[in-house]
């Protein structure tokens, strides 16, 4: 019931909302026509009022009207265009005769309201560079502070707050029926309107107009032939897929050469975490073409993206595949894969998976370089010494190929759930994946029900809980977090302007990040009582954070698995798939070391059982065993056999270039004498043409000039 009731209410407030404007233009309409004063100026007061706070507090219900073309300006525009009917139809008030300056400035604000959407286009477009930067030093584009977001993009907003003085004159005039109320109102607005704009327009000025187009490419041009990059991260995703980017910050960075990371969406740019590493976005494919001509040895890639086919065009670029994560599903062993030049993996696991799956990736192009961001994860250190066993659900998400077995969310999601909330002992951490519900309605469905289910629980709990300090703590914390890593941003910032405030990083910013987001966890775990469960879908903390808070990991067949594999803790995976438990156990080989539990949960007593009593837990053996498979070995470590890897590609890189320039070295005087040796041919059978070079001294020396 609870799961169910809160859309519910949500459909209910909406379509309450939006049938209350609805009637306030009905009443408008009809006191305008019958000249009830009383009734078309209440009305006109409270629709004008209702989508003032629809606009600012609720714009998303607003996004319906503006579906059937009912969009804000209609609605404002009709709105006065009833109050003037409204006052044709009062004895003594002729708005187009005697009064008609007031319909006349009316028009004219509207005019004027589009002439400063005219301008916000232009400076929009003269703002929007062909790149985004962020961590570089980008002053020689003249970045600048945005205009204010109501002049600039929120012309709604903008229309309906400088609409205010007119509506509410034109609303005094019909009461009054004295013309000055109406004139007064108007007047202000008119005011608003053309200083907004005037002001607006100063952003066109050459002061504080950024560099053209041509000119940012050329400086693009410059700044990779002075930073000289060698190897960078390529990403392209959805609003939802950062995270898979995310996991390779802190490897890249500690990669011999000098790293970049190349996006393609803007919105990205503002999506990637703290880090140093100098960032570009680069969203026209005309525009990637700049990287050809740089230093750049090679590219990582955490994922496959349409975007991706676009920059392996480039022939001097070598390029590796390292995906996000690694697991048994058929998407960790994609056809794509053969596109790269090499194929970067963790361990032997995932080597015999490409051969298996024989879907063109030679065995030659796959190199074993561990996962060197599971570095942060602690190892296990035996039974829960506290009063709770904290236990980590963390489902995937249900995939493009609608198979049952990807996520357990839908068929054992709830049962799961509901069985370890039965157990007085248990803390629950549930952080669903990103994607949960994208693609099945029946997964997202089935999330919220599990978080109405998880707040029911907490509900029902009780105990001491941290001191007002903890929260302080956690404020603070918040804070100096949130300024080192510049997401602290003013109302109405816009990417120029975020390009200005985050250019070169400070000496030192990495280490203190670094700092700073650890105590940040510490104090975030700090600030809940300890037999308190959590929701956690926000993306601090991440997922290594519940790791090393978690006594048991419940998983599907997923990266999770076996990242979380690395700290040889107990883990269980659902099977949801229709498999018997032996063919789930032989199709899956990160299953090998799991407890594996049914749709219907019966087996979680059992599992949390073997938590608690070590001695009874049957796949400790096996789970270090299996870290090495998936994992590779710990000696050397996983960051030293990455960086080598690198290197090695690099080496590659320089390899080719090298014998591209031999041989084009080789290539142009072979063309030369070639060109010769058929104006030769040329001449001797045309003497016609021998003719005309005697006579033209230039000409003469042209081959040998050639």
């Amino acid at each position: 019931m609870p799961s169910t009731g809160l859309p519910r209410r949500r459909r209910v407030v909406q379509l309450s909302a939006l049938l209350a404007m609805l009637a306030a233009f009905a009443a408008q309409l009809v006191g305008a026509l019958l000249a009830q004063v009383p009734v078309f100026v209440a009305a006109s007061a409270a629709g004008l009022a209702l989508d003032l706070y629809l606009q600012y507090k609720r714009p998303s219900l607003l996004s319906k009207l503006n579906r059937i073309r009912f969009d804000v300006t209609v609605r404002q525009l009709l709105r006065d265009m009833l109050i003037l009917v409204g006052l044709l139809r009062i004895d003594d008030i002729q708005p187009l005769r005697e009064h008609s300056p007031l319909t006349i400035a009316l028009l004219f604000f509207y005019a004027l309201h589009f002439v400063c959407q005219a301008v916000a286009l232009m400076v929009r477009r003269v703002r929007t560079l062909p790149i985004v930067t962020r961590n570089i030093d980008a002053s020689a584009l003249r970045p600048s502070t945005a205009p204010p977001r109501i002049l600039a993009r929120r012309p709604g907003h903008r229309l309906l707050t400088f609409s205010v003085p007119a509506t509410a004159g034109l609303l005094v005039t019909a009461v009054t029926g004295d013309v000055y109320g109406g004139a007064a109102g108007i007047g202000v607005s008119l005011a608003l309107m053309a200083a907004g704009t005037v002001r607006l327009a100063t952003w066109l000025l050459p002061k504080k107009r950024p560099a053209t187009q041509q000119e940012t490419l050329e400086w693009l041009d410059a700044w990779l032939a002075e930073y000289r990059p060698t190897v960078a991260m390529y990403f392209s995703g959805g609003t939802t897929s950062a995270y898979q980017a995310n996991m390779w910050l802190s490897t890249l960075s500690e990669l011999d050469g000098k790293p970049l990371i190349v996006l393609r969406e803007r919105f990205m740019v503002q999506k990637i975490q703290a880090t140093d590493v100098p960032i570009i976005c680069i969203p026209r494919v005309a525009h990637m073409f700049a990287l050809e001509n740089s230093t750049l040895k090679m590219m990582l890639h955490p994922a496959n993206s349409g975007k991706t086919s676009q920059v392996l065009r480039i022939p001097s670029i070598k390029h590796a595949f390292t995906n996000h994560g690694e697991s048994d599903k058929l998407s960790s062993c994609n056809p794509y894969a053969k596109a790269y030049d090499e194929v970067w993996v963790a361990g032997p696991a995932a080597r015999e998976r490409y051969q298996l799956a024989e879907t063109g990736v030679d065995d030659k192009d796959v190199v074993e370089v561990g996962r060197p961001q599971l570095a942060p994860i602690l190892p296990y250190t035996g039974a829960p010494e506290g009063t709770y066993t904290t236990v980590l659900y963390a489902p995937t998400w249900e995939g493009w190929d609608g198979n049952p077995g990807n996520t357990s969310v839908v068929l054992a999601g709830e049962n799961l759930v509901r069985a370890l909330l039965e157990d007085d002992r248990v803390r629950l951490l549930y952080k669903p994946h990103p994607m949960t519900g994208s693609v099945d309605p029946e997964a997202g469905a089935a999330d919220k029900r599990i978080r109405a289910m998880i707040a029911e629980a907490n509900a029902g709990r009780s105990g001491p809980r941290p001191g007002p300090e903890a929260a302080a703590e956690l404020d603070r914390r918040t804070a100096e977090l949130d300024r080192l890593t510049s997401t602290g941003f003013r109302t109405g910032v816009d990417e120029l302007e975020r390009m200005l405030l985050q250019g070169s990083p400070e000496e030192g910013r990495a280490a203190a990040v670094a700092a700073a987001a650890a105590a940040w966890e510490a104090a975030y775990w700090a600030s809940f009582p300890e037999w308190e469960h959590r929701i956690v879908v926000t993306a601090r903390p991440g997922i290594y954070s519940c790791f090393n808070q978690a006594d048991l990991l419940i998983s599907d067949v997923s990266s999770v698995v076996s990242d979380y594999l690395h700290s040889e803790k107990p883990y269980a995976v659902a099977n949801t798939s229709g498999m018997t438990e032996t063919e789930f156990r032989a199709g899956f080989p990160t299953v090998r070391a799991a407890a594996v539990l049914s749709p219907d949960a019966s087996g979680v007593p059992e599992l949390l059982e073997s938590v608690r009593r070590p001695e009874k837990d049957p796949y400790k053996e096996a789970r270090a065993e299996l870290k090495e498979h998936l994992l590779g070995p710990s000696d050397p470590p996983s960051l030293v056999r990455f960086n080598a890897a690198a290197l090695a590609l690099c080496a590659k890189a320089d390899d080719r270039r090298a014998r591209m320039t031999t041989r084009l070295a080789a290539e142009v005087p072979a063309q030369r004498t070639a060109g010769f040796d058929d104006t030769s041919e040329a001449l001797d059978s045309d003497p016609a043409g021998s003719e005309a070079l005697d006579s033209d001294p230039a000409g003469s020396e042209e081959p040998v000039g050639a």
